[in-house]
């Protein structure tokens, strides 16, 4: 009997060596993207690009995000996770490689292929976390968004300094960045041994339509969507921002820096807390909320934008947890996990993607940013009532018995069925 790469248990081996792989894996979703900002001053230059050709190199990614999150379910059923992370981090690395020779063309086109693996990696992880470790995938997802945040914040600090220590300059900072996705791929090759052959019944997806009509995956994919939505909208444009304010250059890109520092805060906390809740509700709508204040705050008082920042950085760090969280808390099983991860970063991503080119246009047209920042405001309580819905302590295949039983009390199915909700979703 073939067993399934998504649902079966792997072999015993050494779950330190997989963890530390996680971990590594993590630094390469984010890092080789968020260094890029810091030097687009000089890739204009040197490649003498507009501003709207230099604003792809944040949307591209985020696109291609979207698109692959879709077929990146489907690959690891046909070739197992971990052959499909494997190949993640080598999308990672030829596009690092890609983007670094010279002519416009291979920026953008590497930037494509970066995207590419790290949407693999992104939709992925969640579903080996659930079934590798189905007691601890808030934990453990935790502590690779902690490590990605902190990744990304350090790519970002040490653009500038590493593009002055050669004449390649961007080429040679944005390429010291290939030592993450090559170091992630060594450390995963001890995992390549525990690949599972996929069964031939199962080599195409079982979840997908139905997927995509549940109302809880709907609700995890916006509460998802919509914090990558303002998340990318502050990392975008707050040092526009801030200096549209009165701040200095120097200022508004040491705000940036703090912005990504604070998003990785929550992954300190969050674990412990959520592990003590019933369910999720209570800190999905907190997490919500304090994204709200920030960016009500920068409308009102933006001399308080420290502040504003700081709960912005929280905020959003904490969505992030929680939304991943969601995918494999939410889900029955691996399978439906890597589905839900899938719909949840194609959707969300396709969202996100649409924010900064959305706020700069309201910009463009308004004169200022209060109205982008209203429209993220109000993003932010739809969210909240949102996370109201997908924090709750039940699963997909639950969904629909207790939705009967709460219109109707005396609701009731077989005895499996009856004993199934009477045993609560596992929470982590």
């Amino acid at each position: 009997m073939n067993s399934h790469p998504l649902t079966s248990k792997r072999p015993a081996g050494h779950p330190v060596l997989l963890i530390a792989g996680i971990l590594c894996m993590s630094m390469a979703l984010r890092a080789p993207i968020t260094g890029v900002p810091p030097l687009t001053g000089m890739i204009r230059e040197q490649l003498g690009l507009s501003a709207t050709a230099a604003g792809m190199l944040i949307t591209l990614p985020l696109l291609a995000f979207a698109v692959v999150s879709l077929f990146a379910a489907g690959l690891a059923r046909r070739h197992g996770l971990e052959r499909s992370l494997f190949a993640a981090m080598l999308l990672v690395a030829a596009g690092i490689v890609v983007r670094t020779l010279g002519p416009a063309w291979s920026l953008f086109l590497g930037t494509v292929v970066i995207g590419a693996g790290i949407a693999i990696g992104n939709v992925l992880l969640p579903s080996l976390l659930k079934r590798d470790f189905p007691q601890q995938v808030a934990g453990l997802t935790s502590a690779y968004v902690l490590t990605m945040s902190l990744a990304a914040g350090l790519a970002s600090a040490i653009a500038i300094p590493l593009a002055g220590l050669s004449d390649a300059t961007w080429r040679f900072s944005s390429g010291c960045l290939l030592v993450v996705p090559v170091l992630s791929a060594l450390l995963w090759l001890p995992q390549l041994a525990n690949h599972t052959a996929p069964a031939a019944s199962t080599a195409h997806a079982p979840h997908g339509p139905r997927l995509w009509r549940s109302a809880l995956a709907w609700q995890v994919t916006l509460f998802l969507g919509i914090n990558s939505f303002v998340f990318y909208v502050g990392v975008s444009w707050l040092p526009a921002i801030l200096r549209d304010a009165g701040y200095t250059a120097e200022r508004a890109g040491a705000l940036h820096g703090l912005l990504q520092l604070m998003s990785a805060v929550p992954a300190l906390f969050l674990p412990p807390v959520v592990r003590r809740l019933k369910d999720q509700r209570g800190a999905a709508f907190c997490s919500a909320a304090a994204s709200f204040v920030a960016f009500a705050g920068l409308i009102v008082a933006p001399g308080w934008a420290t502040l504003w920042i700081v709960l912005m950085g929280l905020g959003t760090g904490g969505g992030i947890i929680l939304g991943l969280a969601f995918v494999g808390l939410r889900a029955s099983h691996a399978q439906q996990a890597a589905a839900l991860s899938g719909m949840a970063q194609c959707v969300g991503y396709l969202f996100a993607a649409s924010g900064p080119a959305l706020a700069g246009t309201l910009h463009d047209t308004q004169g200022d940013w209060s109205l982008a920042l209203a429209l993220c405001a109000v993003l932010c309580l739809a969210m909240a009532a949102t996370g109201l819905y997908a924090g709750r302590a039940i699963q997909i295949g639950q969904y629909r018995d207790a939705a009967l039983k709460a219109v109707r009390p005396g609701f009731s199915t077989s005895a499996p069925a009856a004993r199934a909700r009477r045993s609560p979703a596992r929470r982590s």
